[in-house]
């Protein structure tokens, strides 16, 4: 068709929806997390959380490698793997949180997001993710808070 502008890798036509609904980056989210679930082993346990934050660029590795320990120190009980690609953290094989950084979807924020597994109720509607451009021990307490809310304690 005239007037049709061709798609290249890499320009901003990548990142947009395509017929099929999706953008590049949420495909390649979804192949990662269909890697995960043939091989479940490599997508658990903490050596794979941290190996994940470590390819991380900054400020998200920052971020995660903190929201790491905070989470280790205050649900000990929650077990570190891999979801989407991305540091998450389970209870009885389902993810209570996880921790999407701003560069897997090319973001200006990274995520501290919750499935419904959290215990985060609160009357009919409560928030179930968090942007973050940082951590200062202000968000650090909040987060805290959210994490044992999450799991009951």
């Amino acid at each position: 068709m005239p007037g049709k502008k061709k798609k290249t890798k890499g320009s901003r036509e990548t990142s947009r929806k395509t017929a099929g609904g999706f953008t590049a980056e949420e495909r390649a989210a979804m192949k990662e997390r269909a890697r995960e679930r043939k091989a479940p082993d490599k997508a658990e346990g903490e050596g794979a959380v941290l190996a994940k934050i470590a390819e991380m660029p900054e400020p998200d590795r920052t971020m995660a490698t903190r929201l790491h320990a905070i989470i280790r120190a205050h649900a000990p009980d929650l077990s570190p793997r891999l979801w989407y690609g991305m540091p998450a953290y389970a209870r009885g094989g389902k993810v209570i949180c996880f921790f999407q950084g701003a560069y897997k979807f090319q973001t200006r924020y990274a995520t501290l997001g919750f499935t419904d597994a959290a215990r985060l109720d609160e009357g009919a509607m409560w928030p179930v993710a968090f942007a973050l451009r940082g951590m200062s021990e202000a968000e650090e307490a909040r987060i805290i808070a959210l994490i044992r809310k999450a799991v009951g304690l």
